[in-house]
């Protein structure tokens, strides 16, 4: 026993001291954010001939109001936090909320409490605005993002919470793009028959665009149940990341589109998300 928690705590250090760990942790904002960071370069708004888009909800389409998914968050088989993603109607906006926690060995090295909402349009799909406050290490700041269309603007404010420095950026908006959290339901929103491939922009202040396939059926147990599923891959198309990591997640394959697991693979390791429960 004594041996195995010194292998857990060994195991943790070596997790909080990656780079991208605190972001990786954040549940469901791992699917994208991890690949998709906000540090690559503008991109357009298409790929050689082809417009790359938001493709608005289908009319008979149900947002899944009022429903919290709760993952864990595995890292060489240790626990390394729960994340929680939540929709809810706000007015005449869909606002998305995701939280994050370390757990075990990792807390106590590497603490992480995290929050991210993002609000969108559920006529068209394109996001509005992102908020985070996160609490990671020693670190603690705010963000706030802003997406103008009108403008062709997105608009960044960052603040950090222990020295009070501040800093303001705008970046080009080519058009209505999808944000780290949302991009997660809109894949969701997608019919998702095998086969099926998909491109569309993804901003978190600046721009990138994400190629999605839906690569097969697959039977897939967590603890929240057993579900027949497709797996969906996605991957950065451009910025310094492109082709340097790669997420899977896996949607139950009925009505609900339910993402039961999902898996990120970049440089130094891969992370395996599982659903524990569903809430509502």
């Amino acid at each position: 026993m004594h041996q195995e928690s010194n292998s857990a705590r060994g195991a943790a250090s070596s997790l909080a001291k990656l780079p991208l760990y605190s972001s990786l942790l954040s549940g469901l904002i791992v699917l994208i954010a991890a690949v998709l960071s906000a540090q690559q370069s503008p991109s357009t708004d298409t790929i050689g001939a082809a417009p790359v888009q938001i493709d608005r909800p289908r009319p008979n389409y149900l947002f899944p109001d009022g429903r919290s998914y709760v993952y864990s968050a595995e890292w060489h088989l240790i626990t390394a936090g729960i994340g929680e993603v939540r929709m809810d109607v706000a007015g005449s906006e869909r606002k998305v909320t995701a939280t994050a926690e370390s757990s075990g060995a990792v807390n106590v090295i590497f603490p992480v409490r995290d929050r991210f909402e993002s609000r969108f349009d559920p006529r068209t799909f394109c996001s509005l605005s992102i908020f985070k406050h996160s609490e990671e290490g020693a670190h603690k700041r705010e963000t706030s993002i802003q997406f103008d269309y009108a403008r062709k603007k997105s608009t960044l404010d960052e603040k950090n919470l222990k020295t009070g420095e501040t800093k303001h950026v705008e970046n080009d908006l080519a058009g209505c793009a999808t944000d780290v959290i949302t991009g997660f339901y809109y894949l969701q929103s997608l019919p998702l028959q095998p086969g099926a491939q998909y491109e569309f922009p993804i901003s978190d202040g600046k721009t990138t665009i994400v190629h999605a396939t839906v690569e097969k059926r697959e039977v897939i147990k967590v603890p929240a149940g057993t579900f027949p599923s497709v797996m969906v891959t996605a991957e950065a198309t451009s910025g310094p990341l492109q082709s340097k990591g790669k997420v899977w997640v896996w949607y139950s394959e009925d009505a609900t589109h339910t993402p039961v697991q999902m898996r990120v693979k970049l440089g130094w390791g891969t992370l395996l998300f599982r659903l524990q429960r569903i809430e509502k």
